[in-house]
């Protein structure tokens, strides 16, 4: 069967750009011991190049890198000469430098990195915190993203764009340049650190790449599911991503109120041992509450009093129609609809297809399943089965605008699109038993089509 005919695919396609580049320090690996010679390492021996050249020749070769660089990145003197305050042993050794000396030092142990050359794609969708000058009617949103370079290290990136009054869609186009963060702060902790990130103010969202910064992350920052949550009258963006150390896999969350300043946290617990944690947008019964996929199978409810921590659980959702049989998992956070917490799901069907259903669960306690659609609402089309990981349709998140779900999602694991799909046909559409007011409202505006 193709998808569902209510879902409507748009031509929004979000292609992985490796024009777009960052600076990233370059580590050169430790020369073999020499018995025969001193014990330098190789960071020692280009220190030593550097200060063989004369000012004249230094100076040269620093406006040769400025000439060949400046206008692909931002503040690059001050990036080579924070650079340089991190090789403070390999320049221990070597007396007073000039600063010239310094910037070109910093400059030879850098590197560009196309964040994403191979993939742009597991995208989650929220409203944008700052909706000032946006049409009435209309509403500007962020976008995150899952970008892919050399080595399959993935990082965090992001866009923005707009909904406007008709529900049409529009993402804004990205800036030339892209930036890391600053990195404010970093607490230690018994599973791993907690890291404080700070963009400038003046840097576009397009811009703005979160790399990984610690141990656990050092192969990748996977799959951040966006939030916009709720707690007593006060709006924070969470999300929980996989953290992929290269050998070990684990949840973790950021969060922040304004996509400049960025919190990130390992969490703990049994419950958060695996991936694809989403939390639910608001309290429930003044408790957090997440779906979690502990068992690599299965979908739980978990309630926690304590944001970081979570235990437990209970099995509410398991494989059930061929087309998941393999195993399903979280699509993102529940969105809360007047009857219900409306969940999107993915399932893994023969041939390791992956495809995109949903669940509504019961809004006062959601360990009640009240329907399920039987069929998926999107599957990998012939035009969006090739690509890096074939036949793999994917999203980290939907939202609600009116009476419509915004979807974006991940095509083949290469790059991104947009569908639309009407509550109401979603609703008339999936099994189970409907909440009476709810099955009615699906009813009438069915009839309107």
């Amino acid at each position: 069967m193709s998808q569902a005919t209510f879902v409507h695919r748009q031509a929004l396609y979000l292609r992985p750009d490796p024009a777009r580049v960052i600076v990233r320090p370059f580590k050169p690996a430790t020369e073999p011991r020499d018995l025969n010679a001193t014990d330098k390492t190789r960071a020692n021996h280009i220190v030593e190049r550097v200060l063989a050249l004369d000012p004249k020749a230094a100076a040269s070769q620093l406006k040769d890198v400025l000439d060949n660089f400046q206008g692909r990145h931002r503040n690059l003197l001050e990036t080579f000469e924070l650079r340089a305050d991190e090789m403070e042993e390999a320049f221990a050794a070597h007396g007073n430098f000039s600063e010239t000396q310094r910037q070109l030092v910093g400059a030879y142990f850098l590197n560009e990195y196309s964040f994403e050359a191979s993939a742009l794609f597991n995208p989650s969708i929220v409203p944008h915190p700052d909706q000032s000058g946006t049409a009435t009617g209309s509403l500007r949103f962020i976008l995150s993203l899952r970008a892919v370079g050399e080595g399959h290290v993935s990082s965090l990136t992001f866009r923005s764009g707009t909904i406007a009054t008709d529900g049409s869609l529009a993402v804004d186009p990205t800036v030339r340049l892209a930036s890391s963060p600053r990195i404010g702060y970093t607490i230690p902790g018994p599973i791993g650190d907690e890291v404080g990130v700070v963009f400038e103010p003046d840097q576009d969202i397009s811009e703005r790449v979160i790399f990984p910064v610690t141990d656990s992350q050092s192969h990748g920052i996977e799959d951040a599911r966006f939030v916009e949550f709720t707690d007593g009258g006060r709006t924070t963006y969470y999300a929980t991503y996989t953290a992929y150390s290269g050998t070990a896999i684990r949840s973790e969350l950021i969060e922040t109120s304004d996509f400049l300043s960025f919190r990130m946290s390992p969490l703990h617990g049994a419950a958060a041992r695996n991936k694809g944690m989403s939390l639910f947008p608001r309290r429930i019964d003044g408790k957090y509450a997440m779906i979690a996929r502990q068992d690599n199978e299965n979908l739980y409810l978990v309630y926690s009093n304590d944001l970081y921590t979570w235990e437990g659980g209970q099995a509410i959702l398991k494989p059930q129609f061929p087309w998941e049989f393999v195993q399903i998992g979280n699509c993102g956070s529940p969105i809360e609809l007047d009857d219900g917490w409306l969940l999107f799901m993915h399932g893994v069907g023969p041939v390791r297809k992956y495809s995109i259903g949903a669940a509504l669960l019961d809004k006062r306690d959601p360990s009640k399943v009240l329907a399920r659609s039987s069929e998926p609402l999107l599957r990998p089309e012939p035009s969006e089965r090739e690509g890096y990981v074939p036949n793999v349709v994917y999203t980290c998140g939907a939202m609600r605008y009116h009476d419509q779900i915004i979807l974006p999602y991940a095509v083949s694991d290469t790059f991104s699109n947009f569908a639309t799909i009407k509550i109401s046909a979603l609703m008339q559409a999936m099994q189970g038993e409907l909440p009476s007011p709810l099955k009615q409202s699906a009813n009438v505006r069915a009839s309107d089509r």
